[in-house]
């Protein structure tokens, strides 16, 4: 079984810094980013989650992130589509450093959180949506949404 230590300032809740209710939806997706990802609190799985879901939405195309915002939670939706969208597609390897960038982390804790945070887009969206976004992304995005990605045979 999977345990972690708290502290006093680790305290589970409900409620977000700033005293706002979590919808359900985004709850759970919390819950289960906290339990993937081995964060100890669902306030660690949310400071994860948001700069993952902002990097992904400056993306993605309009199509792809329509949809995927669509069958997200709003508080997951609002975050994705809450930045304008690359003029270029940054490459996984850049996009993990951007991640990094925006939440101070490294970027091997912004990996952690993109694998943990894409794991679960993959589980909101389905095997058909999923299979739009990561082909509407630069190649290499695959292993993120748990997905191995076959090259396509030109016609």
């Amino acid at each position: 079984m999977h345990q972690t230590a708290h502290t006093s300032s680790d305290t589970y809740t409900d409620r977000p810094p700033g005293g706002r209710r979590l919808s359900p939806g985004f709850a759970g997706m919390l819950e289960r980013i906290r339990y993937d990802g081995a964060y100890a609190t669902r306030a660690q799985a949310e400071r994860a989650t948001r700069p993952v879901l902002a990097a992904l939405g400056r993306q993605l195309a309009a199509p792809e992130r329509r949809e995927l915002a669509a069958v997200l939670p709003p508080e997951a939706a609002e975050v994705l589509v809450g930045e304008p969208v690359a003029k270029t597609p940054l490459g996984p390897l850049d996009f993990v450093r951007e991640i990094a960038e925006h939440s101070g982390g490294t970027p091997a804790t912004a990996r952690w959180a993109a694998d943990a945070v894409c794991a679960q887009l993959a589980g909101f969206c389905g095997p058909d949506l999923t299979g739009r976004v990561v082909d509407g992304l630069p190649s290499g995005y695959a292993a993120l949404f748990g997905r191995v990605r076959t090259e396509r045979a030109a016609a």
